[in-house]
This record gives structure tokens, C-alpha cells and sequence, in this order.
């Protein structure tokens, strides 16, 4: 049993470690992003509708080169639009979500990723291009 537990716990430990760190706020983003000088990712996305956005959530976000390369540089940002009611936002991050959306993405792009300063000006933004390997998505959000 407790040989169980622990391998339980390590379990959890080894996906902590690799799974990106999602920020779903704006304000702590940025914060954070000030304290340490990084860039802001903002990833809009359609978690249970849009394709290129699961795929771009599976082939880079969730790549562990991507992470390890990201780590340090970048505050990630997601701002999430499910359709299925089953998977509905709590009211209150879908009016975050929306307040993101009216200012970094008012055509309704999905996905797309808005690389910004700390403080929130827009570097540059671009979609999923499942020719980029994780490091050349890394370097391409590391130029802007």
C-alpha cells in the first residue's frame, strides 16, 4: 500500500513538472511578468471545438521542449472558448475571457497567440503552423 502511494505521488509530481503553468488572469500575468522581465503569451483558443487549437495545444504547448525552451521567458495566458456545455467556463473567467478577447483578438481568430510586453502592448501575434517544430514556434514568439 504505501509502495502504492508513493508511486502515486511521484506520479503527480513528474506531470506538475511538465505541464505548462497557465495563467487565466490578465493582471497576474502581467505582474508576474514585470517581477521577472518576461513576455506575456496570450493564447486564444477553442479547447473542445477547434482542431488547429488542440493541435497546437498537443504539438507545442504541451511539448516538453517547448516548455523547457519557454520556462523563465514567457507568463503563459490562456483565454479558453469551449462550446460543449459540459466544459463552460465559471461566469466569472468567461467575462475575463471576453474583456481579452474585445481587446487582443476583436475578429474572433482561433487559435491565436498574441505575444505581449509586461505591460500588456502587443509585440505580435500569429496562428498554429503545423510545419513549426516547438523550438521554431519557441523562437518565432521569442522574435517578436
Amino acid at each position: 500500500m504505501k509502495k502504492a502511494i508513493f508511486l502515486f505521488i511521484l506520479l503527480l509530481s513528474i506531470i506538475n513538472v511538465q505541464a505548462q503553468d497557465w495563467n487565466y488572469d490578465l493582471a497576474q500575468a502581467q505582474k508576474k511578468a514585470q517581477n521577472n522581465n518576461q513576455k506575456i503569451i496570450l493564447v486564444f483558443q477553442g479547447s473542445d471545438w477547434c482542431a488547429p487549437c488542440i493541435k497546437l495545444e498537443r504539438t507545442i504547448w504541451n511539448s516538453t521542449t517547448f516548455q523547457k525552451l519557454a520556462k523563465g521567458k514567457f507568463v503563459m495566458l490562456k483565454a479558453d472558448f469551449p462550446r460543449k456545455k459540459k466544459n463552460q467556463l465559471a461566469k466569472a473567467q468567461q467575462e475575463k475571457n471576453d474583456i481579452l478577447a474585445a481587446q487582443y483578438n476583436p475578429h474572433g481568430y482561433f487559435p491565436y497567440v498574441v505575444v505581449l510586453d509586461k505591460n500588456g502592448k502587443v509585440l505580435g501575434s500569429t496562428s498554429y503552423d503545423r510545419n513549426r517544430t516547438p523550438t521554431d514556434y519557441f523562437e518565432l514568439l521569442n522574435a517578436f
